[in-house]
Parts: C-alpha cells; sequence; structure tokens
C-alpha cells in the first residue's frame, strides 16, 4: 500500500495541510510566467542550468521530515489530496449512497485508529490460522491463490494482459514476483550497502514476527530462512534492464505446457481457487525463474514456506494493523531505505489509499473542482502542435530511411489522445465497503480489482480504460493500446495554467506531452506497431542506426552519479531520458511553429528561454540521498537533476539561446540525439 509517485511513466509520483488549507489548495497568485524567485541568478546557466533555474525554489523549500524528496510534483500532488481531503470529509457523506460514499466511508474508517488498535491482529486471524494449517505443500496452490486475492503478492503475479502477438484481445499472464526488498540486486550484490540492508531486512523481518507474537529465538530463524527464500527466487529473476526488452517476457504456452515446466504447483488448482475463466493459452513472462520456483518448492521446508507466507501477509497489511505494525513498517521501508525521518500525516496517507482504491469514484468530484474546459482545450491543441513538430522531427531524421519513416508515420496518426479523465467513469456497485473495518476494505477492494482483471482473460481489450486515477499528478504512454493520457491531476501549475504565458506551458505540459509521445519510438516503444502488437518495423540498417543513437544517451547519463558515490544506469533509464530529450524538442518546436513565432521577451527572457526555464521548473526538489540511491537501483526515470540538465546539453537550441560558449559545461561536445 505504500503509494509511489514517479513523473511520466511508459507503463505506476508526496507537508500536511490542515482544512483551513484546503479553502485556497491553489495558489492564489501564480506567476503568469517563469517564476523567477525559483531563479538563482548568481548560477551560470551554461554551468548548471538546474541550478540557474531551480536554486531559489531548492533554497527556498528545505526537505520536510515526512517526505523522501520534496519537489513540483509532491507539491502538486498535495494541493490535490488537499481537495480530495476536503470532498471526503464534507458533511453528510456519510448519508448519500453511491460511489462517492463508498470512498468516504473507506477514508473514515482508515481514519479510526483507535478502532484498528483495537481490533488488533484479529482481521488477520484467517488468514494466519490457514498458514499455520499449511502441512503439505499440495495444498500450496489454494493458499497462494487466496493471499493473491487480498493483496499479498508471494512467489507470483498471475493476471491478465494485452496478447501482444494479438493487441486486440487479452490473455492469461504469469510473472516473477514475490521479494520483501524492493530490488533483486540488493539480495545478490556483495558490497557493504547491501550486506548491510540484508541485515537490516533480516532484523526487520524478525521484528515484525515478534510483534504478531512469535516467540524470540523462532521468529530470528524464520526470519533467517524468508531471507534465504526470497535471496533463491531473486538469482532466477530477470534483472530490470533485461525487462526492458518487451521479447524478453513474452514467452506463450497452453496450460499443459506450464504444468510440465512446473510439476510440483498443481495449476488446476490455483486457476479454480482464484476462480479465473477457462483459458487455452498463457503467457509466461519468465519461464527459467517459474522451473527454478518449481524446484524450490518442492525443497524449502513447509516450516520455511510458512514463514515466508506470513511475512508477506503482516507485510502488505501493515499499514492498516496496529501502530505498533505500521510503525515498524515505516521505520524499515522509508527511514532506512529512503531516508525519510517522520511519516506522513494520517489523513494524507489515507486520502492517497482510496485514491489508490476507489480514485475513480473520488474522481468525478475532483475534475468538476480543478479542471475545467479551458485545460482539456489548450491541451488537445497542444497535442495536435506537437504531434505535427514530430511528424516533421521524423521526416527530417537523415538516419531512418523512407521506408521506416512511412510506418513511423502511420503509428503516430495511430496515436489516440486522453486528456483528463475517462469518457466512461468505473462502477463500484458491486465493492463492498464499511465504515468500521480499514483492514476489510482494503482487502475487499483488493479482490475486487483482481476478480476484475482476471475476468477479461479472453476477453477483447477495453482501450477506454485508464491506467492512473483523475488526480495523479503523473502521465503514461500504453505501447500495448497506442494512448497518450494525461490525468487532470497534472495539468495544474507549474505544468499548466490556463492564460499563462504560452512558452511556460509548452515547457511544462508541452513538454509532458512530447515526453509521451516519444515513448511511442523510444526502445521499448519502437518495438510495437499502431495497433499495440509486438512487431519489427524497421529496416535491419534503421533499427542498427537507432542502437547507435541509444547507446549514446545511454553511455551520457551512466556518466551521472548521485548521493556523492552512486552512478545512474543509463540502460534502465533509457527510455525515459530518450523521451525527455525528444518531449523537449518536440515541445519547442510547436511552441515556435504557433504561439512563439513572434514572442516578444517576457521578464527579460525570450520566448526559447522561457521554454527552457518552463522544462526545468517542473523538476525542482529536494531528496534524500538514501532515496536517490534507491531511485537509481530501481527506478527508469534519472534524477531531477540530470532530466534538466541531460535533454538541455544536447540541444544546440538551448546553447544558442543563452548564448553559451563551445566549452561550457552545459554544452556537450559528442551531443545525443535519438528524437
Amino acid at each position: 500500500m505504500r503509494r509511489l509517485i514517479v513523473a511520466f511513466t511508459f507503463v505506476a509520483l508526496p507537508v500536511a495541510a490542515t482544512l483551513g488549507a484546503a479553502q485556497s489548495a491553489r495558489p492564489a497568485a501564480a506567476p503568469a510566467g517563469v517564476e523567477l524567485d525559483a531563479l538563482d541568478r548568481a548560477a551560470d546557466p551554461c554551468t548548471d542550468f538546474y541550478q540557474f533555474a531551480c536554486g531559489g525554489w531548492v533554497a527556498k523549500n528545505p526537505l520536510p521530515a515526512d517526505r523522501r524528496s520534496w519537489g513540483r510534483f509532491q507539491e502538486v500532488q498535495d494541493r490535490n489530496f488537499t481537495i480530495l481531503r476536503r470532498i471526503l470529509e464534507a458533511p453528510g457523506n456519510e448519508r448519500p449512497e453511491g460511489d462517492r460514499k463508498k470512498a468516504s466511508d473507506f477514508y473514515a474508517a482508515c481514519m479510526d485508529e483507535p478502532g484498528i488498535e483495537a481490533n488488533g491482529l484479529a482481521p488477520l486471524g484467517p488468514e494466519l490460522a490457514t498458514i499455520n494449517a499449511l502441512s503439505n505443500p499440495d495444498d500450496l496452490p489454494v493458499l497462494v491463490a487466496h493471499l493473491h486475492g487480498i493483496g499479498v503478492q508471494t512467489l507470483f503475479r498471475f493476471g491478465s494482459q494485452t496478447d501482444l502477438r494479438d493487441a486486440t484481445q487479452q490473455i492469461a499472464d504469469v510473472d516473477q514476483s514475490g521479494l520483501g526488498l524492493p530490488d533483486r540486486e540488493t539480495y545478490l550484490k556483495t558490497d557493504t550497502r547491501s550486506a548491510e540492508q540484508r541485515g537490516q531486512y533480516v532484523a526487520h523481518v524478525e521484528k515484525m514476527f515478534t510483534l504478531a507474537g512469535i516467540e524470540a529465538d523462532r521468529a530470528a530463524a524464520e526470519a533467517k530462512a524468508v531471507l534465504a527464500l526470497e535471496t533463491a527466487m531473486a538469482k532466477a529473476m530477470l534483472g530490470r534492464v533485461e525487462r526492458r526488452n518487451p521479447s524478453a517476457t513474452q514467452h506463450p504456452m497452453t496450460p499443459v505446457d506450464l504444468q510440465a515446466l512446473t510439476p510440483s504447483f498443481d495449476w488446476k488448482k490455483y486457476v479454480a481457487a482464484s476462480q479465473a475463466p477457462e483459458f487455452h493459452s498463457i503467457n509466461v513472462s519468465v519461464p527459467d525463474y517459474m522451473k527454478a520456483l518449481d524446484a524450490l518448492i518442492a525443497s524449502t521446508p513447509v516450516t520455511d514456506l510458512k514463514a515466508y507466507l506470513r511475512w508477506h501477509l503482516l507485510h502488505a497489511s501493515a499499514d492498516l494493523l496496529p501502530k505498533r505494525f505500521a510503525d515498524a513498517n515505516f521505520d524499515f521501508f522509508s527511514r532506512t531505505l529512503n531516508g525519510q525521518q517522520a511519516e506522513l500525516p494520517r489523513w494524507r496517507r489515507c486520502v492517497g489509499w482510496t485514491d489508490d482504491f476507489l480514485g475513480e469514484a473520488l474522481g468525478k468530484a475532483f475534475v468538476e473542482e480543478a479542471f475545467g474546459p479551458q485545460a482539456k482545450a489548450d491541451m488537445l491543441k497542444m497535442v495536435q502542435g506537437i504531434k505535427d513538430a514530430m511528424r516533421q522531427d521524423i521526416d527530417a531524421a537523415p538516419w531512418m530511411s523512407g521506408e521506416t519513416k512511412k510506418a513511423a508515420m502511420v503509428k503516430l496518426d495511430a496515436v489516440v489522445d486522453r486528456i483528463g479523465y475517462p469518457d466512461t467513469w468505473r462502477d463500484y456497485s458491486a465493492l463492498r465497503v464499511t465504515r468500521d473495518d480499514a483492514l476489510g476494505n482494503e482487502q475487499r477492494a483488493l479482490a475486487w480489482s483482481r476478480e476484475r482483471n482476471l475476468k477479461k482473460i479472453g476477453q477483447p481489450v477495453d482501450r477506454s480504460e485508464w491506467g492512473m486515477t483523475p488526480p495523479t499528478v503523473n502521465a503514461y504512454y500504453s505501447p500495448d493500446r497506442n494512448n497518450i493520457n494525461f490525468p487532470a491531476g497534472i495539468l495544474q501549475p507549474p505544468f499548466y495554467r490556463a492564460g499563462r504565458d504560452a512558452a511556460v506551458n509548452y515547457g511544462g505540459a508541452g513538454a509532458v506531452i512530447g515526453h509521451e509521445l516519444t515513448h511511442g519510438f523510444d526502445d521499448q516503444g519502437r518495438r510495437f506497431d499502431g495497433q499495440g502488437n509486438l512487431r519489427d518495423w524497421w529496416t535491419a540498417a534503421d533499427g542498427k542506426a537507432f542502437e547507435e543513437r541509444a547507446n549514446c544517451v545511454a553511455d551520457q547519463y551512466s556518466s551521472y552519479t548521485v548521493a556523492g558515490d552512486t552512478h545512474i544506469n543509463g540502460r534502465l533509464t533509457l527510455g525515459e531520458n530518450t523521451a525527455d530529450n525528444g518531449g523537449l524538442r518536440l515541445a519547442l518546436m510547436a511552441y515556435l511553429a504557433g504561439p512563439g513565432a513572434k514572442a516578444p521577451k517576457v521578464d527579460g527572457f525570450t520566448g526559447e528561454q522561457r521554454v527552457f526555464i518552463g522544462w526545468a521548473q517542473v523538476w525542482c526538489e529536494n531528496a534524500r540521498p538514501e532515496a536517490e540511491r534507491l531511485k537509481a537501483a530501481t527506478n527508469p526515470h534519472s534524477s531531477n537533476k540530470y532530466r534538466v540538465n541531460g535533454p538541455l546539453s544536447n540541444m544546440p537550441e538551448f546553447r544558442k539561446a543563452f548564448s553559451c560558449k563551445q566549452n561550457a559545461p552545459m554544452v556537450r561536445q559528442n551531443a545525443c540525439r535519438v528524437w
């Protein structure tokens, strides 16, 4: 239930506010152009543009104790959540029927800390008893299916996905999953920090076991058994970089083939207990992992399997268990791993979880209050301008053949634009929510969502669905559906404001549009055609030319370090870095072809300069070194500083706009460009 917000995903980015502050969730006097007080005038823009554009903001916005990072994304998300809090706490919410009442009840139960304390571990009693009663591995499939149904991810993940051979259909899918630490490499690396984190992890698991009433000696032994089992699982998993190639996780099989691959695990029992529909084909994302997992299940003592299942049940439930469990969970996963010193206020966490589980029930009210028709009209206009810029960019690319350019244009023309919120809102009528059962509400919401997901197996793809809730401060491109999606939550200052200087809107929201559009043609997206099928539509020579240009970007970002000692993984972040570089260039092209054709200076800056400052100022941030290191290991997005300086250092347009000398730090001698 930990909420992670990241910026501009390819596929899943948070100071307490009072009710009084909720009355003015939007800034009273948002700037009409660049945010002058965010600038550091003492910094040379040709030396460190991030410091020039954000140094003032960074100095005025110290990192709160309850945050692992504090930046513009979190600033907007907090404003959005303050609106949601007011909606959820509005008088009379306990009376009306319908989805809004469900959301209000979910939030009220979450806020009922005395009730949660009084219930103790009782809400987990049935599951703990079932785990304790496990004596035969043959009964494991039914138990795992039940745990999966209430959101406890153990051993593997099972669900539906688009059939990438025929993107109009949904197919069953099984994939690696089930680790407690956030990255498989932490189990495998031999450096001092990784070894220390493994030791701290074992101590945390042991503490959770003792809090659950297990005697000390047994808790210590079972915690070590959990680490041993998860380490063996991690060794068999496919790494994050390898998984960036979508072909690496496409292995269609029949159920008979899957059973032969994993003879120790009865899939008929699991599927029946999951209440999944009958299927004749399943994608086994990582066959080597499933084969190794089967051997582990056969060789691991039942007591160790039970310890592993018990740990993941406690971990998944901790936030809505009594305070001692939630505090222990925070202490390791937030304080130790991310450096966060204090927990978020309760209301903020409960609003986030309500948005996670009933986001479209809340989304209607949020859109009515925070997203006007002008925003949608402006965004659609920008989308069309940026698509036109991309057509020009593709047509002018000297490294692409006419054949590949033609196919790229077909794909670009097929991209569907979705702005603000879904056309059809999700129906939560079948979900039972009460005001006195916080953990039960979460479990039922997860079970409802899983049932909904499994019912898609064998059915046509519903291309109207959204993968983010309307208040989310993020955006995404979907490769298997070839659409770009911009929730209402991100179409707020500093990304966009109606009536603001167009240059700043293009640098913010426009570059977001360009970023998502470029994802359709990055190292992953380029492997899909306009209908969402995994198909190579590139000539061999053009594919090679793309890889050479992408290698330049990967090498560039791999040279950057965070927290003083950790390199960014340029391969892991390649798609996002490609999209940042391409998206900003497209936004600038569209601005100059439209409202920026004859733009005057504003506040002493030209239109081009204001586009670049607008881009940079959405990334202003303070972050803890622990969080930066973890981000570098697990997140496909680069550190915010390099999301600014990286693309700009590749752009001759930037060098010209700020009259940078050829040898300036912000001018790369070996400039990289894909798009």
